[in-house]
């Protein structure tokens, strides 16, 4: 059984270094022009995307130029031009999707190794030994495979390398694939049985709310309970009676809102199959997110290749973060409420937040940078590159060494006690609360 490269995301340099210290082996960075990942993207030149390869070359990692972005003429036009300077730096692969400018990577460097991107929508055996016979050295494959086709295109295409999605946001569509038609319907788009539900032409219908707090249709003129404007329920004037609840607030509606991909769980299966990457989502999410998803990804793989079997508890280490409630995508099959959220467009909490960094230490005490409230007595754990550690602290001073009762926010530093068994070094190090049952 080999080990596959555990691939994290990386927005910034501060991103890098940190998946890198919790345990990647590769990331992934866009050039903001030609990738589909432009705000929070640091890498805004040649120079700057030729830093972050030397330092992960530095570190004997890997570092991919993402460049999937589906080109009008104006953008092929610079796009030669504009990737020079980056090729020069030597990124280890160019992650891409449009097969023009495939072919014109391929003319000008062709022992450039490419990655075909997931935007390529690569769903079965035949499309992915098409891209082997054009050179394409890795498949990051669909999200909407399933087990079983990864491991028949995996049997089918051995000297292909696949990549796989395990952890991240989902988008409800992109392209042709929309999961609406599923949602109303039980009709799969996907699989040719579109009804165009998006192009319905809908009425709102008067309603109220049954014992469990579902919206019902009332008769015209009948006494309802006073509404929220944000909640609605639609009509489709051809299908009488097919009610449809929508709800939206200054935000939108998110009935194509989906959860979001974690299948840490499926990680020993996708290594027995030979899957050579593992790939988390979320270029434009904090260092802490990187961190977190890193470290636990990490040890799935490691105990995989180990046969140590699969830890339940890192289900539960990624409840900490913030996220849309979780899904395992098409992993296995499920139905369609399973993937999506329809109520809620941001995310929930998570089980911890992190209140501060490490700003200094001694041999007494921990010097935090704060990043949110939190009081002597409260449960923490530090997230460190080494090992988590969860402790509390019984005081907490400024400064200038008077106490506090808690510590305000962001933009104040606190001193609290030095754990005992601390894990080191403390770089990349972040301080969370545990969260009450219901906070």
């Amino acid at each position: 059984m080999t080990t596959p490269e555990l691939l994290a995301p990386a927005g910034t340099p501060d991103h890098l270094e940190t998946a890198f210290a919790y345990g990647a082996d590769a990331v992934y960075a866009g050039q903001p022009r030609y990738s589909l990942r432009v705000r929070n993207n640091s890498f805004k030149d040649a120079a700057a995307l030729g830093a972050g390869i030397n330092r992960a070359h530095e570190l004997g990692k890997q570092f991919y130029l993402v460049s999937n972005i589906a080109p009008h003429n104006d953008k092929v036009r610079s796009y030669l031009k504009d990737l020079e300077p980056v090729i020069e730096r030597g990124p280890d692969a160019l992650i891409m999707s449009d097969p023009g400018l495939i072919m014109l990577v391929r003319e000008k460097w062709p022992d450039q190794p490419i990655h075909l991107s997931v935007q390529a929508n690569a769903v079965n055996w035949a499309t992915v030994e098409f891209w082997r016979r054009q050179g394409i050295s890795r498949v990051i494959l669909s999200r909407e495979l399933a087990l079983n086709e990864i491991r028949e295109i995996r049997e089918r295409v051995p000297d292909m390398e696949l990549e796989v999605f395990v952890h991240g946001a989902l988008c409800m569509a992109y392209s042709g694939r929309c999961l609406l038609s599923g949602y109303m319907n039980h009709r799969d788009a996907n699989q040719g049985a579109c009804t165009n539900a998006c192009r319905w032409n809908y009425k709102e219908v008067q309603h109220s709310h049954d014992q469990t707090g579902d919206l019902i249709a009332t008769s015209a003129g009948s006494d309802v309970q006073e509404i929220e404007p944000r909640e609605i329920l639609l009509e489709e004037p051809n299908r009488p009676g097919g009610f449809i609840p929508a709800y939206e607030d200054e935000h939108g509606t998110y009935i194509m809102n989906s959860k979001d991909l974690r299948a840490v769980q499926h990680v020993a299966e996708l290594v027995k199959m030979g899957v050579h990457s593992l790939k988390i989502e979320g270029r434009t999410k904090s260092t802490y997110y990187v961190a977190r998803t890193t470290q636990v990804y990490r040890r799935a793989i490691d105990d995989a290749v180990a046969g140590t079997g699969f830890d339940m508890g890192l289900m539960n280490e990624l409840e900490a973060l913030s996220n849309r409630g979780y899904t395992e995508g098409f992993l296995r099959r499920h139905l369609p409420q399973e993937y999506q959220t329809y109520e809620q467009g941001s995310s929930f909490l998570g089980t911890q937040q992190v209140v501060g960094t490490i700003a200094d230490a001694d041999d007494r005490w921990l010097t935090i940078d704060v990043k949110n409230k939190f009081a002597p007595g409260d449960q923490l754990e530090l997230i460190t590159p080494a090992g988590n550690l969860r402790f509390s602290a019984e005081s907490m001073e400024n400064r200038n060494g008077e106490a506090m009762d808690y510590a305000p926010g962001s933009g104040h530093v606190v001193k609290i006690p030095k754990p005992d068994h601390l894990p080191e070094p403390l770089d990349h190090t972040y301080l969370t609360r545990i969260l009450p049952a219901g906070e």
